[in-house]
């Protein structure tokens, strides 16, 4: 009888370490988000009253901290602000691989993107505009819990088909599976999309003033094309310190310094 109840003192000691761990746990996260909001705050107000250099630091202090859709969005605003165009764009690009559905990041890129000036137009064929279009409308976990949703679907109606002799129910059940499997293999394909886009991060942002693209990876290389700040490239290939980007149809080498990826 005394050996249980010593059994019992020692699980009461190490279920109240338990629930010390988990208190001291959620203090530690309440003091940090409450920082954290009050970081925010303090950028915010140092935007409001015009410091927009004082806000931008804010907002990527907090930014090296924790990625987060709405701070890179206001980030963004306090680079406009400063004019300064190619970092706005990078910031609202940002924005919306965290929230795709966000408005105002969207309108705020495309009138970020209208004040740039350059030579190069993109000519993608339509149809591959219109599906990255709708890619990025949703995120990629999203994509991969819609697809897994549909294949279930699919599973539930290839079941009713095959064990029910009702006709009609027959019928429904293999136009709904096979409708359901075209959808999931879409989503599965835009899942994969978006991870491969967001792990090999392809996508950059010119950040110099006038970028002259070159037909090698070397200075003596014959100048293809001209890119400006602030235009959009998606990276092909890295050698050192060049990368080879593309943009439209065109194709030149230039130095990874003079862009940041997205």
């Amino acid at each position: 009888q005394f050996g249980r109840s010593e059994d019992m003192m020692v699980k009461f000691k190490v279920e109240s370490l338990k629930f010390r761990g988990l208190c001291l746990a959620a203090i530690l996260f309440s003091c940090l988000h409450i920082f954290a909001q009050s970081a925010f705050d303090e950028a915010n107000a140092a935007y409001a009253e015009g410091r927009y250099g004082e806000a931008a630091a804010m907002y990527q202090s907090l930014l090296d901290e924790q990625p987060d859709a709405q701070v890179y969005y206001n980030l963004g605003n306090a680079y406009f602000k400063q004019g300064e165009l190619a970092q706005s764009i990078l910031a609202y690009e940002r924005a919306l691989r965290l929230n795709p559905n966000d408005k105002d990041a969207k309108y705020n890129l495309a009138f970020a993107q209208s004040r740039i000036t350059d030579n190069i137009t993109e000519q993608d064929f339509f149809l591959t505009t219109w599906a990255r279009a709708i890619r990025n409308q949703l995120k990629e976990q999203t994509w991969l819990i819609l697809s897994i949703g549909l294949f279930l679907l699919t599973l539930i109606g290839i079941s009713l088909f095959l064990l029910n002799r009702t006709t009609w129910l027959r019928k429904t059940a293999f136009h709904v599976a096979w409708i359901a499997l075209l959808f999931s293999l879409i989503a599965g394909l835009n899942a994969r999309s978006l991870h491969q886009r967001d792990t090999l991060r392809n996508e950059a942002i010119i950040t110099q003033g006038i970028v002259n693209a070159k037909s090698s990876p070397d200075r003596s290389g014959t100048d293809l094309f001209t890119l400006h700040e602030g235009t959009k490239v998606t990276i092909r290939e890295t050698i050192g310190e060049w990368v080879n980007v593309r943009v439209g149809r065109n194709e030149g080498w230039m130095k990874s310094a003079y862009l940041e990826r997205i």
